[in-house]
């Protein structure tokens, strides 16, 4: 096994595909493909790449650490009690671990991810 792992951003394998929980879903219709890359630590670790198309839902980390790197589209994150921030290509973000808000997905985006937890 190599200790040396290269996101595909583009990958070929379908991806697995998801809607929004009901319970999340704040507006719009999104759907999601997720193309899981790699896992690690005891399944603790997880990186790949996520799509979105236009739609707002809740966002809940609960326990999870994650690093988002925005490869394409735009998407607005505003943390509960917070104010809204802007995310486009080129842009990266942590969500730390208790993180609740809205992610309001406004062109559809793709990025990559790390997850810890």
């Amino acid at each position: 096994m190599s200790l040396l792992k290269t996101v595909d951003t583009n990958p070929v394998f379908p991806p697995r595909e998801s809607k929004a929980l009901p319970e999340r879903l704040i507006a719009g219709d999104p759907a999601f493909k997720t193309w899981a890359q790699d896992v690690a630590k005891d399944d603790l670790v997880h990186t790949g790449v996520w799509e979105a198309t236009p739609g707002e839902t809740r966002s809940i980390k609960g326990d999870t650490f994650e690093l988002c790197h925005i490869l394409s589209g735009m998407v607005e994150i505003t943390p509960d009690a917070g104010e809204t921030v802007t995310y486009r290509a080129g842009d990266s973000f942590v969500m730390k671990p208790g993180f609740t808000g809205v992610w309001k997905t406004i062109e559809t985006v793709r990025k990559i991810y790390v997850t810890v937890g």
